[in-house]
């Protein structure tokens, strides 16, 4: 059966809740629509999350980025609307959406929404030689 648009974001347990690591999705290609003209806008999301309990399964994360196509929304509306949906599905330790919106009118956007549970903190970063 073919794919199609969905707002069911599907989960999976965490393999290795135990440890802290990071979980990173480039999404080429969104698209949705500029609410004032109609006309289409084009992004390029970069998802970052530290799961908890549970995981993104990818083909239900595909069909629900596919479901924005013909809604019309602000840039920070959309870019705020999916870290909430995300952080509602997975409940994860951190979670951090950055959308690359392509020009429009000789201006690009790039709106960073983030999350953060309750008492986590990240570890010390290791700078390597």
């Amino acid at each position: 059966m073919p794919s199609k648009p969905s707002k069911q974001l599907e989960t999976f347990p965490n393999p290795t809740p135990q440890r802290d690591y990071q979980i990173r999705i480039r999404i080429p290609e969104f698209t949705c629509l500029c609410p004032k003209t109609g006309q289409p806008d084009f992004a390029e999301l970069h998802l970052t999350y530290v799961p908890e309990a549970k995981c993104v399964e990818l083909k239900s994360l595909k069909n629900y980025i596919w479901s924005f196509r013909n809604q019309g929304a602000f840039h920070e509306a959309v870019t705020n609307e999916i870290l909430e949906d995300l952080v509602a599905a997975l409940a994860p330790r951190f979670l951090r959406l950055q959308a690359d919106f392509n020009v429009r009118g000789g201006i690009y956007t790039t709106v960073i929404a983030e999350h953060r549970a309750a008492g986590w903190e990240p570890a010390p970063w290791v700078r390597l030689p």
